[in-house]
This record gives C-alpha cells, structure tokens and sequence, in this order.
C-alpha cells in the first residue's frame, strides 16, 4: 500500500482508506448501504490492515452513531495500528443545537463520537458540511482549542463551497489556529466538478482530498450497462435521487471508456476508476467501501499499479464536460492561468 501525506501536513495516510457507511445498517437510508455488524467489520478491519489500509473513516450520522460504535468495537485492541477518521454537524438528535458547527455542538458531538469508538483521541476530524449560521471564529477556535487538548490530532472540512474553506483557513492563519489539511469530497469520473474550484485550492493552500464516493455513488462498479436494469442488490433503487446526479448518456460514454481499457488491461471497471482517481493532483487518500470481503478484495485490486497516459487521457477524454462560468474562460488563458490537471 501506498502512503501519502495528508494535504501539508506531516501525517502520511494509505492511498486508499476504507468508509464504513455500511456498518449498522440502522435507518431507511442506511439500510440499503449495508449492515455490517461488529463480526463482519472486524473481518473487514482484519484484511484491510493485512493489505495495508489502516485509516477508517465513519461520521456521527452514519446508522445515527453505530458505524461508530461497531468500528470502535472492531479495532479494539489494536487502536495504535489505525487511523480513525470521523465526521459531525449534520442533524444528530431533535434538540435545538443538535446540528452545527457551534462551540456546543461540536464539543458535544466530539465527547460522544470518542466515547462511540472507545479511543481518547480521533486522527481526522472533519466538518461534515459548513454551517453558514455559526461564526467561522467560534466554529475554527474551538476545534484548535480540542486540538491542543490531544482530542483531534488533524481537522479537516467536507462538502464545503471554495470560499467556505478558503475563508476558514484565512481566519486561522490570521489568530494561528490549527489548520484544515483535509478536504473530504465527493470526486469521480462521472463527477469532475471537484476540480474547477476546490482542486486549484488544494493546490495552493495545501489541503489535501478524501475522496467519497469515488465509483460515482454505485453507478462505476462495473454492473450498471447501456440498456439493461439495474442490479436487483444495487443501492441505487433506495437513494439514487439522494447521491449526485448525472444524465445516462454522460453515464454510459464513461462506462463504455472503462469496459474498453478494462479489455485492455485485465483490471475491473472499479479498479481503472480508482486508479485514475490515484493519479489526480491533491489526493491523499480514496475511501472505498464494502459490503462484503469480496467487494474489499476487489478494490484493494486499485493499487500496485498504474494506467497509462494513453489511458488517462482516453478517460479524461470520455469524461469531460463543459465547465461553468468562470472556468470556461479562464481556460482559455492557460499562460497566466495554467489548469491544474
């Protein structure tokens, strides 16, 4: 396994970590991701530290906290050998300030999510999403002060807007705050939209990507062809309206490039579009997910060895759209504004 360091930071993570949305399986939503109990994810753990992935990502939403509790339970033992990864401020419980990156919510949030794990201490904290009701001071402030009490070793951010992070990170350059080294975000072949705005960010403030959902929610798993139904154990029948969207034509054009080079290299579609993910500027870490060992098995098969560049490009090629204003123009100019990719 590969390591890589965590954005600008001295915390080097396997180039894949392993997402335990499945774990639990409590609630409509999660339900249909997966429901792992406390057997099955030690048996996951086992064979992902076996490959060498060690970081393990959940959040406090995920199964409404018992992917926390089973993946605490499953590293127990072993806790100096992981890297445990967790996430809060979505809606927790029906309470006023059960949501949010408040100094009460958060505080509250963390106390419980380390008493879920059974460790005193979480390597990745991120903000789920940004609360736009909260001071950034008050929500930046409190996370360094959990830092220097040895409670958060990194922090980190997801699904924020460009300007979300670039303006949390020059609130704490301006009071030296502990800084976001991470960027939990959704990027795939069937969505690019990472790299018009938050990508060039990376970059050049040194925030390094956590990719979620890198098969595209389920739709690059190598089931989903032109014309035929969806797989009957496909998630997508309860929360494909919920994931990101994305039309069947630009669909099927990407999954006709990957069936082609799948041909061509013996690799399995889920394979080729985590790999190209590994050859991307500012990725740190991939998280892949699993239902099963055999679902593990195959994407731990993404690592050890590379596409071509005639490769890469036939994907970018098939994978490519029309970018939004600004970025249209801007990469008409790339002498002064050169792309990052």
């Amino acid at each position: 396994m590969e390591y890589r360091y965590l954005g600008k930071s001295g915390l080097r993570v396997p180039a894949l970590s392993f997402g335990t949305g499945t774990f639990g399986g409590k609630g409509a939503f999660f339900s249909a991701w997966g429901d792992t109990d406390v057997k099955g994810a030690t048996r996951l753990v086992d064979i992902c530290l076996d490959a060498g992935l060690s970081m393990f990502d959940t959040a406090d939403v995920y199964s409404t906290g018992e992917s926390e509790k089973i993946l605490g339970a499953a590293i127990k033992g072993r806790r100096d050998r992981v890297l445990v990864s967790t996430k809060a401020t979505f809606r927790f419980a029906d309470g006023p300030n059960d949501v949010g990156s408040s100094r009460y919510h958060l505080i509250a949030s963390i106390e419980a999510a380390l008493k879920r794990l059974g460790t005193d201490y979480i390597d990745l904290f991120q903000l789920h999403g940004f609360d736009a009701r909260t001071p950034i001071e008050e929500t930046v402030s409190t996370l360094d002060d959990l830092v220097r009490a040895g409670k958060l070793r990194y922090i980190g951010v997801s699904n924020f807007s460009g300007w979300h992070l670039m303006k949390s990170l020059a609130v704490q350059d301006r009071y030296g705050y502990a800084r976001y080294v991470a960027n939990q975000a959704y990027y795939s072949l069937i969505g690019r939209d990472y790299e018009w705005e938050l990508m060039p960010l990376g970059i050049d403030q040194g925030v390094g990507a956590v990719v979620w959902s890198p098969l595209g929610w389920g739709r690059l798993t190598g089931k989903i062809r032109r014309g035929a139904p969806l797989p009957e154990t496909s998630r997508l029948h309860e929360t494909g309206d919920k994931g990101p969207p994305v039309s069947d034509a630009y669909l099927y054009t990407v999954v006709d490039a990957l069936d082609e080079i799948a041909r061509e290299t013996g690799k399995s579609v889920p394979q080729i579009a985590l790999n190209w993910l590994l050859q991307r500027p500012t990725v740190s870490t991939v998280v892949i997910g699993a239902r099963n060992e055999e679902q593990l098995n195959q994407n731990l098969g993404a690592v050890g060895w590379a596409l071509t560049a005639e490769q890469v490009s036939k994907l970018d090629a098939a994978s490519r759209v029309t970018l939004p204003y600004p970025y249209w123009h801007q990469a008409q100019f790339v002498e002064r504004n050169p792309a990052p990719v």
